[in-house]
């Protein structure tokens, strides 16, 4: 009897230490959680703006979450990380503040994210659907310039950089 409560046992352990390791978090939109890192991916269930989260793992631009009974992946911007919530000036606040209308007089250092990893690259195809969408919206220098004038945008002759120069090496062995 009592061999029998050991597996038990250590599954509750898992199950109470998994939950453990789960960052808190905030969503800062309503959005969809998917079953996979990804947005072709099946949509398993959505949270709400405000709804508390759970964060069990990062990958690319995606975290896997829990929010309620339902586990999927979400956009890594349309979170919060931390217990801040939104707007009350927690940890979590000082984390997401690039990501929401925040106090200007704060300083935020914002680091931008591909969202791309080395499995959606080699994945990749040509799609000639989405070339001639993109080359329908192409534009010539007349048109732009008209655009700018209409807009009350003037040009402005900016001197062009110097181009750079290898740097030099004071070893006596050169560049190794």
């Amino acid at each position: 009897m009592k061999t029998s409560l050991i597996p038990a046992a250590a599954l509750l352990l898992c199950v109470a230490s998994a939950t453990a390791w789960a960052a808190p978090g905030t969503a800062l939109r309503n959005e969809k959680l998917y079953s996979q890192p990804s947005s072709s991916a099946t949509v398993v269930g959505s949270v709400a703006k405000g709804a508390s989260v759970n964060i069990l793992a990062k990958q690319g631009g995606w975290l896997r979450v829990t929010s309620g009974k339902t586990t999927g992946w979400i956009r890594l911007l349309s979170v919060r990380a931390g217990a801040g919530g939104l707007g009350k000036a927690g940890v979590g606040d000082v984390v997401g503040a690039a990501t929401t209308r925040s106090d200007p007089s704060r300083v935020v250092a914002v680091a931008g994210l591909r969202g791309l990893n080395d499995e959606d690259l080699k994945q990749a195809k040509f799609n000639a659907d989405e070339l001639a969408r993109l080359n329908a919206l192409n534009v010539t220098a007349a048109q732009a310039r008209s655009f700018a004038r209409q807009s009350g945008l003037v040009a402005v002759k900016v001197a062009e950089l110097p181009k750079p120069q290898p740097e030099q090496s004071s070893s006596p062995w050169g560049n190794n």
